[in-house]
């Protein structure tokens, strides 16, 4: 028992400080490279969170564990949203910029639902993994437009947001040493990872579905956590919730689609109600903040209310549980 519990820990803290070397390191090069404060947060930075999901559910894969390589990306948007925005609304209400109601919020919706209807089969080929990689070099390049076109009010928010992660001046061999040691240890924290959920899993006998849509989905969740509850509570509420909704979108269309194109995989443990469950968070996001733009504690707390009812039926009643 406690290998796999010394495995989870190390993996994890490989994870975290990997994630962040490497969004200081591509965020400080990418500035330097001309593009936006704005363009930064919305595509390396979104990204660079969802590092975490992307080195699990590749290195799953390869280890032929389909279950825990799909289950991560399902869990995770689930914990997006019920536990990492539900926990920022409560502790902040958070208010919401248009853009996001237009745009990231309906494609999120639109992408859920046809990405559950693209692997209702119980497999992730080559053909969904290019579909979604077409999607999601789609996105960018629309993000960049509308980052040019937004007002000087929302660079500023943004820059003021990223200058704690990227110096001023910062040296260029610098930000490559961090995203080179960021992408190591996010590749060996991965490893670890994996393995240790597995051998809990076994141990436990508990399918690794569950471990998969439970214990490492919420561990790689915890760059997202930490962002939205950070910029929540500098007031940066556009970020806090444009982190969660950017990070959906790239573990479906980035870690997903590029599981599929490397390793096709089959997940016969994720059950049918865990890909509802992920679509109803995603659809109910609109409503609920569409309702005075704003997420408030109310709507926090049903969230977090409707993930723990989430995980009792995973841990207790559900498919694969112990």
């Amino acid at each position: 028992m406690l290998i796999p519990i010394l495995y989870l820990i190390v993996g994890l803290a490989l994870l975290y400080f990997g994630g962040e070397g490497l969004v200081r390191g591509a965020a400080g090069l990418a500035l330097r490279l001309g593009l936006t404060p704005l363009a930064v947060g919305l595509t390396v930075v979104a990204f660079g969170t969802s590092c975490p999901e992307l080195a699990v559910s590749l290195n799953a894969a390869i280890e032929n564990k389909g279950d825990v390589s799909m289950g991560n990306v399902v869990g995770s948007n689930i914990a997006n949203i019920g536990l990492i925005l539900g926990l920022t609304a409560l502790i902040k209400p958070i208010g919401v910029h248009m853009q996001l109601l237009r745009f990231d919020v309906p494609l999120l919706a639109a992408v859920s639902v046809a990405f559950v209807l693209a692997v209702h089969d119980r497999s992730l080929g080559r053909a969904e993994g290019a579909f979604l990689v077409a999607g999601l070099v789609a996105y960018v390049l629309i993000v960049l437009r509308l980052a040019r076109q937004e007002g000087k009010a929302v660079q500023a928010e943004y820059a003021e947001e990223l200058a704690a992660d990227v110096p001023p001046g910062g040296k260029l061999w610098m930000q490559l040493l961090l995203i080179v040691a960021g992408l190591v240890m996010l590749v060996v924290g991965g490893r670890l990872f994996v393995d240790g959920a597995v051998q809990l899993a076994r141990m436990l006998e508990i399918s690794e579905a569950v471990i998969g849509l439970t214990i490492v989905a919420i561990g790689t969740s915890l760059p997202e956590l930490s962002a939205s509850l950070i910029a929540a509570a500098r007031g940066h509420s556009d970020i806090a919730v444009g982190n969660v909704v950017g990070s959906n979108l790239f573990n479906i269309l980035n870690i997903l689609g590029f599981t599929g194109l490397i390793k096709p995989i089959t997940f016969p443990g994720i059950d049918g109600i865990d890909f509802a469950v992920m679509l109803v968070f995603s659809l109910a996001l609109f409503p609920l903040l569409w309702t005075g733009q704003r997420l408030n504690r109310l709507e926090g707390t049903l969230l977090l209310l409707a993930y723990a009812a989430y995980l009792g039926w995973r841990g207790v009643g559900g498919p694969g549980a112990a």
